[in-house]
């Protein structure tokens, strides 16, 4: 498929429109000295840990336990997110760590 010029600028545009969109609308529906709805403050309390919670689910339903590695490289490199995260309370540096601590494990170890 060949987009001209013009088309390729639409469709930046359109992307652009829709991403600023997304960012901006929450502000206008909930301004910050306006009292939030019970709904609102439960669902921000309650989404993140199931989103993590689904994240987990969805990253583990292919390990195979029957397989070679019998989902060592999975369990180790869980097993060095959650002490790394009660240990330095930071997501980004246990996500990580743990990240790259998986990539190594599968790569060189569990061929």
């Amino acid at each position: 498929m060949h987009l001209t010029p013009f088309q390729t600028l639409i469709m930046i545009l359109a992307v652009a429109l829709g991403a600023m969109i997304t960012r901006f609308v929450p502000f206008l529906l909930f301004p910050e000295n306006k009292e939030q709805h019970p709904v609102v403050i439960y669902l921000g309390q309650m989404l993140p840990p199931a989103m993590i919670g689904l994240l987990v689910v969805y990253s583990l339903k292919s390990v195979e336990v029957l397989g070679p590695a019998h989902g060592f490289p999975e369990l180790l490199a869980i097993s060095a997110i959650i002490a790394i995260h009660l240990w330095k309370r930071n997501v980004l540096l246990s996500i990580g760590i743990g990240t790259a601590l998986y990539m190594i494990l599968v790569q060189t170890v569990f061929q």
